[in-house]
């Protein structure tokens, strides 16, 4: 009588544990919850906005398409604007560093994730002007764009690297993204984002 409920108690706990090996792998390698910290991807998200991100398709070799909203970790300088083909120093400073684009990002990652669009793909030549996109020399549609006005809504032309991904939020005068710090490279990208279930009244794909 008493090897029945234990049996019934060793299989709960298997149960239980083979769930959250499953449910630790997922997370891990398919599909991973973020939460929204700011303003940059406004109006498409909001801040507190949770969105699952797909991991698998890019650790499986598919690689990020334009027009995609994206997880990456941003190179380090992204706090001081840091360029790796400008040396040390700001973006923008007043003078004539205001429209120049940056090409190359520095060569560590940051201790940190950020959400964009990606904009520019590898062998593009890209530039912006008044926050809207000039992609291979033709304006591109971009509805989700906010406006833009100011400095950094300009950007003198640059080429992609090979590799590497140019990235803006949708909210183009508040967004801190690869017109100061330089295109992403490929490997620094984790996924992309395909819904948002947070809050319930936004649920839906991205």
């Amino acid at each position: 009588m008493k090897t029945k409920p234990l049996r019934s108690t060793v299989e709960l706990v298997l149960t239980v544990a083979v769930a959250l090996f499953f449910a630790l792998t997922i997370q891990a390698f398919a599909v991973k919850p973020y939460r929204i910290p700011s303003e940059s991807m406004v109006p498409t998200l909001e801040v507190g906005q949770r969105i699952l991100v797909n991991r698998f398709s890019h650790r499986v070799g598919g690689d990020p398409k334009l027009g995609d909203v994206t997880v990456f970790t941003p190179p380090s300088g992204v706090d001081t604007r840091e360029c790796g083909n400008r040396g040390q120093g700001p973006w923008y400073d007043g003078g004539a560093e205001a429209r120049q684009p940056c090409a190359k990002a520095t060569g560590e990652k940051a201790d940190t994730t950020f959400v964009k669009r990606v904009v520019g793909m590898p062998g593009d030549t890209i530039a912006v002007v008044d926050g809207k996109v000039i992609r291979n020399g033709k304006p591109t549609e971009e509805p989700f764009a906010s406006e833009c006005s100011g400095p950094e809504c300009n950007l003198n032309e640059i080429k992609i690297p090979a590799g590497t991904y140019f990235m803006m939020g949708d909210n183009r005068g508040d967004s801190e993204d690869s017109r100061f710090w330089g295109p992403v490279p490929r490997d620094w990208i984790i996924g992309e984002a395909v819904a948002t279930y947070w809050p319930p009244k936004e649920m839906g794909g991205v």
